[in-house]
């Protein structure tokens, strides 16, 4: 059974049925497929994004089609003034949050920053991915303490932060997930326990780098899986989908690797 057919199963169980999602980023890539794999769980979802309007309506018209109450929120979560506006708006759509996805982050490697120098990079890859995760899950944990119901946070860090990977595009991404993925097991403890909050931990996941990544990435990126393929944005959504699930209802602190199973020492 494929990723798709297995989601298309999972769709019948309707088991965030009754909850509000908000996912950052979710106007495409990894956090389109979160957000969609959320409604075809039952979720009513908050699709946010910053630039790509077009691509967001793409998404929103999708989760139209599986019947769930939707809004799209466009914000800048580079701007530090704008947390708090941004989910008071969250907040005030459905009166609740239950999930909350830190998916956004700054493209580096594909976008107009992709020419950058090392210290611009790093310095765009901190306002957003490190700092917007950190100040939105303070934010939405608070609320969330304060609120009945299901209540978790899920955020994403990277699988090769934990034992690195050289390079440029290594040293930034293993500082800016490693603290992202840090912070999320203690955010757990001091949320806990009413609040869950676990990580997970992407590896090759073919996106749009992956897409246009050399002959000798591509194969890399099979090499070092022990499923010997690319990941997907599924693959991701489905394990994101469990985690802010009722099944994983004893899962709190956990950074949780979605890779394949890496192939050390190769």
């Amino acid at each position: 059974m494929s990723a798709s057919e297995e989601s298309r199963d999972l769709g019948s169980r309707q088991e965030l049925a009754g909850q509000v999602a908000v996912v950052t980023g979710s106007s495409r890539g990894v956090g389109a497929a979160i957000a969609l794999e959320l409604a075809t769980a039952g979720a009513d979802v908050l699709v946010h994004g910053c630039k790509s309007e077009a691509e967001a309506a793409a998404v929103v018209q999708q989760v139209q089609q599986l019947g769930r109450k939707l809004i799209f929120i466009k914000a800048d979560l580079a701007d530090l003034d704008g947390y708090g506006s941004f989910v008071q708006a969250a907040w005030e759509w459905q009166q609740q949050v239950n999930i909350w996805v830190n998916n956004a982050g700054v493209d580096v490697l594909t976008g107009s920053a992709a020419g950058h120098s090392f210290d611009e990079k790093l310095q765009q890859l901190w306002q957003v991915d490190v700092r917007g995760t950190i100040a939105l899950s303070r934010l939405v944990g608070k609320r969330m303490q304060e609120t009945e119901g299901p209540a978790t946070i899920l955020n994403i860090g990277w699988d090769q932060a934990i034992w690195g990977m050289g390079g440029e595009s290594g040293e930034m991404f293993a500082a800016i997930k490693g603290a992202i993925m840090a912070f999320s097991k203690s955010l757990a403890q001091s949320l806990a326990p009413r609040v869950r909050v676990n990580c997970l931990a992407p590896g090759w996941i073919k996106t749009a780098w992956g897409e246009q990544a050399s002959d000798s990435w591509q194969k890399r990126a099979v090499r070092e899986a022990l499923l010997e393929r690319w990941g997907t944005p599924q693959d991701v959504a489905t394990a994101a989908r469990f985690l802010v699930s009722p099944a994983a209802a004893f899962v709190t602190g956990q950074v949780v690797p979605v890779n394949g199973g890496f192939r050390h020492g190769e």
